[in-house]
């Protein structure tokens, strides 16, 4: 069965959240709700899960489900939010604990227990968006507990691949590996050359495109993506990705977004 996918680009963050619904049932998921946050006030809003919640509405369908593919170090997680709202269960990849002990004990806050999220999924888990079978594959690298979510003919795959002109995510987080996350691209990769692609955030290449885009093919990332595309070897993706990651940024948000997002998203 073909899911009903609407794509809402927060450009704050480059984060995409995507409304995944049953087009016979019309239950619904949201991957990867935006809490947004300014971090000059410390202040938090609720403006793009206001759009995901009001497009629903629209749509009449009805939001069972809110899955994060990890524990997000850009944004702020608006599952928390969304759950009182709706009363959907939060679900996440099971190696979430790790992730939760060690930025809880890297900016020295209380540990969270597993328990504040509903479904921890493990690799080869399934679920269910009314009649839509949903495939849990374990996908790590970025994070521990990095997951993708297969959905018919489609897969979300969070921070593990962007598109094919931008590459690959990084992999110099606490427990990020750059052999793993090559591992979990080609599991990916292996998938029907059909299938589709949906990734969690998009950034404008240099000297590339001027839109913004989330949606490619298994096939166009084999083929072209500029970090992992053509056959390129295990060693030759480790080697520049550990020389990338070495130049890269600490994310801006990064303390304010895991120790709520190491929660489900709870602020408070």
């Amino acid at each position: 069965m073909t899911p009903t996918i609407e794509a809402f680009f927060d450009s704050a963050t480059n984060t995409v959240t995507y409304l995944v619904s049953d087009p016979e049932t019309g239950a619904a998921a949201v991957i990867d709700p935006v809490l947004d946050y300014d971090a000059a006030t410390g202040l938090t809003s609720t403006t793009s899960i206001d759009a995901v919640q009001a497009a629903a509405e629209a749509a009449g369908v009805k939001i069972v489900w809110l899955v994060e593919t990890h524990a997000h170090a850009d944004h702020l997680s608006g599952a928390d939010e969304l759950r009182r709202r709706t009363g959907a269960p939060i679900g996440v990849g099971s190696r979430i604990t790790e992730v939760q002990a060690t930025f809880a004990d890297k900016f020295g806050v209380e540990r969270p227990t597993a328990e504040v999220f509903d479904r921890l999924f493990a690799d080869g888990d399934r679920f269910h968006i009314g009649g839509l079978e949903v495939e849990v594959l374990h996908t790590p690298g970025h994070t521990p507990a990095c997951v993708s979510y297969r959905i018919g003919d489609a897969v979300f795959v969070g921070d593990t691949l962007f598109m094919p002109d931008f590459g690959t995510a990084r992999a110099d987080f606490p427990g990020g590996d750059a052999r793993t996350l090559y591992a979990s691209i080609h599991r990916l990769l292996d998938l029907p050359g059909e299938t589709r692609v949906f990734v969690g955030h998009d950034y404008l290449p240099k000297d590339g495109r001027g839109d913004f885009r989330w949606e490619t093919t298994v096939a166009a990332e084999r083929e072209g993506n500029i970090h992992v595309g053509g056959g390129a070897s295990e060693a030759d993706f480790v080697a520049m990705r550990e020389a990338r990651d070495a130049t890269l940024p600490v994310p801006k948000l990064l303390e304010p977004a895991l120790k709520a997002n190491i929660r489900a998203g709870a602020t408070s």
